[in-house]
């Protein structure tokens, strides 16, 4: 139980140790640190979809011989026409954009971007539980330890994002307080979203390798719709590609080594 709990909460601990960026530098994040870390971060989340996600979704149906991609190709469709309808239907706001994104609503910025990174953080929060669920299970190829490395993968990328939060809200006129406080509460949507996959872990079960696929489908969205447009625009793309690359590698590693 205290490993299940740790494992739930390291990605909060990310988010609220990158948010703590705000009380350390000054009132914006150096382009150059923010494009790396942009990429740093993409290349995690792609690591841990394929080798924590979609490999264990193959090989749980692997005597399903050439069929055994089946639950993996439609999760993952599924997880990706998702977080689309999730995208188009909810009013939000991404960072460093004046335009609202999804239904029309009288909405503040402050909350629109709240939504925005809430919409970004349900599918790490669905991986983590879902990977906890299929450890707890036993009859699954993914160990306990393989889940804490898919939490820890996580953790380690909530670091930029949390930073990446606080930070324009520390230069939009938020107190360092402030800033912190919403830059962490930004990750609460993660370990509640896992939890609530944990509890439903019996009706998933059945269902587990199109859960792991919808999960990788959902953070695969994030990635290509928000990070690396962010990452490869402007100035400097060149190190969020370097920083993809160091992001993808330890992720994959972790994976391997704790798995």
């Amino acid at each position: 139980m205290t490993t299940i709990v740790i494992g739930l909460l390291l990605p909060l601990l990310g988010t609220m140790l990158g948010s703590a960026f705000v009380f350390f530098m000054k009132d914006e994040m150096p382009v150059r640190l923010q494009k790396s870390l942009l990429g740093f971060a993409s290349g995690v989340m792609v690591a841990a979809s394929v080798w924590s996600l979609l490999i264990p979704a193959m090989d749980m149906e692997a005597s399903a011989g050439k069929w055994s991609v089946l639950p993996a190709a439609l999760g993952f469709l599924l997880g990706i026409g998702f977080l689309l309808l999730l995208d188009e239907l909810t009013p939000h706001l991404h960072i460093g954009s004046d335009k609202p994104e999804g239904m029309h609503s009288h909405l503040s910025k402050t909350a629109m971007l709240a939504l925005a990174v809430t919409i970004h953080n349900l599918p790490e929060g669905m991986a983590v539980g879902v990977v906890f669920a299929g450890a707890e299970g036993g009859s699954t190829p993914i160990s306990v330890a393989g889940a804490i490395a898919v939490s820890l993968g996580i953790a380690i990328q909530n670091v930029p994002e949390g930073a990446i939060i606080s930070m324009p809200m520390r230069a939009a006129g938020n107190t360092r307080w402030r800033s912190f406080v919403i830059g962490s509460l930004s990750g609460a949507v993660e370990p509640v979203g896992a939890l609530l996959v944990l509890l439903l872990a019996s009706v998933f079960m059945p269902v587990l390798p199109y859960m792991l696929a919808f999960a990788a489908g959902a953070m695969f969205y994030v990635v290509i719709e928000e990070l690396i447009p962010e990452a490869s625009s402007g100035q400097h793309s060149n190190l969020s590609t370097i920083g993809f690359a160091i992001g993808f590698v330890l992720m994959m590693v972790l994976d391997v080594v704790m798995g």
